[in-house]
């Protein structure tokens, strides 16, 4: 496959490698971006994000909390920023996460197939569709998720006037203004610094494997590693990966408001289960970031001029 500039291009802003790095794994790959990046991460000249980190489509998230035990996040896009921040399309969105909230469905084709709630002579397909027609803009209802505390509450926590969404669920068995508070300041945490999993716990031996396999040959590509015995090599890999871990995982983070910059999440939950007497823990998160994966489409005004002259 012959390998474009516009590929290496691609690939450099994805990874932050160099060019000619970027052309050589693309080469080494038969141009597959995915396998680029997997070999620009194994050598050591790429850091672990991939092209869903850095694109955005435009929308809105908004959570809604239907009581102490009940919450729902939803991501509504659209196509530009300008219709992002139109009320009528900022109402819908509501509607949207009321809907959401209200539900039972256990998937997007069955929420869309409900009965919309503001107008029962409706689904939340068709509305979606007369939202499309009054905004004259293709709008989507791209995800949504309801958590309902058994044992314990939900806090939401929602930032940058709708570009993050944040649920918290803890359990707990003191609800107070105190434990509230912690949580909310916890699903500010979530926002900031995207945690993937609550605890080490919940990291699936499929995740510990792949990035073990990445470290690896990170070290076998170090100048600094060569000779080295296996017992020190199995040593780095491991500290790497705990190192990697306590960033992916929320109780293992440091907690950004902490007063010594030392504490962890955990020891923060920890802290305020032993002030407020409460039996305290945070069961699961979720967090929702506009555009997430989406290709956002860009526009070159003067190549759309020039396109239109040449017609």
């Amino acid at each position: 496959m012959a390998i474009t500039a516009g590929m290496v291009k691609e690939l450099r802003e994805m990874t932050g490698a160099g060019m000619m790095d970027c052309k050589k794994a693309l080469t080494e790959t038969n141009g597959d971006m995915e396998a680029a990046v997997e070999v620009l991460r194994k050598k050591g000249q790429a850091k672990a994000e991939t092209k869903a980190n850095r694109i955005a489509a435009e929308g809105l998230c908004r959570v809604v909390v239907k009581d102490e035990k009940t919450a729902a996040v939803v991501e509504v896009n659209s196509e530009t920023d300008f219709v992002a921040k139109n009320e009528e399309f900022q109402n819908f969105v509501a509607a949207v996460a009321e809907q959401a909230v209200n539900s039972d469905a256990a998937d997007m084709d069955a929420f869309l197939a409900e009965s919309w709630n503001q107008d029962t002579s409706k689904t939340v397909r068709e509305a979606l569709l007369s939202k499309v027609a009054v905004i004259g803009e293709n709008l989507s209802i791209r995800r949504f998720e309801k958590i309902v505390a058994a044992h314990g509450c939900v806090v939401s926590y929602t930032h940058g006037g709708g570009r993050i969404g944040v649920i918290v669920e803890a359990d707990t068995d003191v609800i107070n203004d105190a434990v509230k508070e912690a949580l909310t300041n916890i699903a500010m945490q979530i926002a900031a610094l995207s945690p993937k999993y609550v605890s080490t716990a919940d990291v699936s031996e499929e995740y510990k494997a792949h990035e073990k396999e990445i470290l690896m040959a990170q070290i076998a590509n170090d100048p600094k590693m060569a000779g080295k015995p296996e017992k020190v090599i199995e040593g780095a890999v491991t500290g790497r990966l705990n190192k990697e871990l306590k960033e992916v995982c929320l109780l293992e983070q440091a907690y950004v408001k902490a007063e010594d910059g030392k504490q962890t999440v955990a020891q923060y939950v920890a802290q305020v289960a032993k002030e407020t007497g409460a039996n305290l823990s945070v069961k699961r998160f979720v967090r929702f970031e506009t555009g997430e994966g989406l290709e956002k489409k860009e526009e070159n005004f003067a190549e759309e001029v020039a396109k239109q002259m040449n017609q």
